[in-house]
């Protein structure tokens, strides 16, 4: 009977070997973690790339409220104030709603701040801001640290 037992256990072992049925799916459970942290690396880096650039075009557009504002003068009392250029960055408009959507998660008017340089001797002024990009658990995951995206944009100041 142990001869037997034997013989079976040889007999299963090498038709199991030999067999290539199941290489299929062995490499496809060896490939597929793989594969999923590559693709969610790619979509999490694009996502950062996202807020840049959603960060880029705020800071542009209040760069261009600013660039316009007619300086007060003794005839005209200028309404142009940075607190509108800032909700212009975080919102896309000067006027946003009570329940108006930030441009970028976890970028705006309690959370991040925007400096405007003043205007130099050539003219230019400075929009300069900060923020601590939200990343998911993956980036943790694979050792990355926290990722503070910076951003800047020039704009010469025209006035009208």
């Amino acid at each position: 009977m142990n001869a037997f037992r034997n013989f079976l256990r040889r007999r299963l072992m090498f038709h199991f070997w030999m067999n290539d049925e199941a290489a299929v799916l062995t490499e496809t459970i060896i490939v597929v973690p793989f594969v999923t942290l590559i693709a969610a690396g790619i979509l999490e880096f694009g996502n950062l790339f996202w807020e840049r650039m959603q960060i880029d075009a705020g800071l542009r557009d209040a760069g261009r409220y600013l660039s316009r504002c007619r300086p007060t003068s003794p005839t005209y009392t200028s309404t142009c104030t940075q607190a509108t250029a800032k909700l212009i960055a975080f919102y896309g408009t000067q006027s946003p709603a009570a329940n108006a959507v930030l441009r970028v998660p976890g970028w705006g008017p309690n959370l991040a701040d925007i400096t405007v340089n003043p205007v130099g001797a050539d003219g230019t002024f400075t929009i300069v801001t900060a923020h601590l990009y939200e990343s998911s658990p993956l980036f943790a995951l694979v050792g990355i640290d926290d990722i503070t995206i910076s951003a800047s944009h020039e704009e010469r100041y025209m006035g009208w």
